[in-house]
C-alpha cells in the first residue's frame, strides 16, 4: 500500500469510527428514556449493551487512530497492542455489566412486575433496528474499500445489537400482549449471557494478540504458497507469524543455491518480497537467507520445512 493510499484510508476509516459513536450515543439518551418509562429489564439490558457499544465505538476510533500511527524509536514495530489492551479494559466492564443485569432479572422473576407502555417500548426498539441497520450498511462500504479490522469487529458487534433490540421487542409482546410476566425477565438474563459471551470472545482475542498467537492454518498455507512460487527459492523453514491490531508480520528463513553471489540471493529475496507484498499488502515480511540444507539450531519449536507439498514440482 503506497503512502497516498494510506492518506485515503485512514480518514475513511476513521469517519466510519466516529459514525458508530455518534449512533451509539443517540440510541444510548433513546433507550434510557425507554427504560425509565416501560420499566422493562430487557429493554434495561439493551441499554446497558448500549453503553458497551459506546465504549465499544471509542475504543475502536482510539484503535484506528493509533494503528495510524508509524512505528517510532520505543515502539519498532507499531502501537497495534495498544488496541488489545483497551479491549480488555472493555471485557472488565462488559462482564460487570453482565452480571448486573442478571441480577437485576433474577430479582424481578419472583416479583411478577409487569412491564409498561408496551408500545412505546416497542417502536423505540424498531427504530433502534432501523438505525443500525443503517450504521451496518454503511461499516460495509467501509470495510469494503479499507480492510480495516477494527471496523469489520465493531460491524460484528452492531449486528448483534440488531437481535438484542429484537428480543426486546418479543419480550414486551409475551409480557403486555400475552400475559406472561417472566419474558422480560427471562429475556433480561438471555441478554446478560449474550453479553458474558462476546466478552469472552473478545478477551479471547485480546489475548491472543498479547500473546502472539500465530495466524490460522489457511492463512499461513496461503502466504506460503505465493512465497515458494518464486524463482531461486529452494526452501522455508522456521516461518512464525502474529498479529498487532490490525498489523501482520511474517519472519522466515529461505534458502538458495550454496553456489550463489551474494547480489544474485538478494535478487531472490527482493522477487519474493515485491510477490508477498503484492499478495499481502498489509503484512510486514522479514526473511533471513540461509545456503540451501542449512540447519539453525536444534530447537524443537522452529520448524524444519514448512514448503508446501507441491514445491519439488515446480517447472521453470
Amino acid at each position: 500500500m503506497t503512502q497516498d493510499e494510506r492518506k485515503k484510508v485512514i480518514p475513511l476509516a476513521t469517519k466510519a469510527a466516529l459514525a458508530s459513536v455518534a449512533m451509539a450515543l443517540f440510541l444510548l439518551a433513546l433507550k434510557g428514556f425507554a427504560a425509565w418509562r416501560t420499566g422493562s429489564v430487557a429493554m434495561l439490558g439493551s441499554l446497558a449493551d448500549t453503553a458497551l457499544d459506546l465504549l465499544a465505538s471509542l475504543v475502536t476510533l482510539y484503535g484506528v487512530r493509533l494503528a495510524a500511527t508509524p512505528a517510532d524509536h520505543d515502539h519498532r514495530f507499531g502501537h497495534g497492542k495498544a488496541e488489545a489492551l483497551a479491549a480488555l479494559f472493555q471485557v472488565a466492564l462488559i462482564t460487570a455489566s453482565a452480571a448486573g443485569i442478571a441480577w437485576r432479572a433474577v430479582m424481578a422473576l419472583g416479583a411478577d412486575n409487569p412491564t409498561s407502555d408496551a408500545e412505546f417500548g416497542i417502536g423505540v426498539s424498531v427504530i433502534a433496528i432501523l438505525a443500525t441497520v443503517v450504521l451496518l450498511a454503511y461499516q460495509r462500504s467501509v470495510i469494503r474499500r479499507t480492510g480495516s479490522v477494527a471496523i469489520l469487529a465493531d460491524n460484528v458487534h452492531y449486528q448483534s445489537d440488531v437481535l438484542l433490540n429484537g428480543s426486546v421487542i418479543v419480550a414486551m409482546v409475551l409480557d403486555q400482549y400475552f400475559g406472561w410476566h417472566g419474558a422480560d425477565p427471562v429475556f433480561g438474563i438471555a441478554i446478560a449471557l449474550w453479553l458474558a459471551w462476546g466478552a469472552f470472545q473478545a478477551s479471547s482475542t485480546a489475548i491472543d494478540q498479547l500473546m502472539d498467537k500465530e495466524w490460522p492454518d489457511d492463512q499461513r498455507a496461503a502466504f506460503l504458497d505465493v512465497a515458494a512460487r518464486q524463482p531461486g527459492l529452494k526452501g522455508i523453514h522456521d516461518f512464525r507469524t502474529r498479529r498487532s491490531g490490525s498489523h501482520d508480520f511474517a519472519q522466515f528463513h529461505m534458502e538458495v543455491d550454496r553456489d550463489m553471489t551474494v547480489a544474485a540471493a538478494h535478487d531472490v529475496v527482493e522477487g519474493v518480497e515485491r510477490a508477498l507484498r503484492r499478495a499481502f499488502p498489509k503484512v510486514e515480511v522479514l526473511i533471513h537467507l540461509d545456503p540451501e540444507g542449512h540447519v539453525d539450531t536444534d530447537n524443537p519449536l522452529v520448524e524444519a520445512d514448512v514448503t508446501p507439498h507441491w514445491f519439488g514440482k515446480r517447472v521453470y
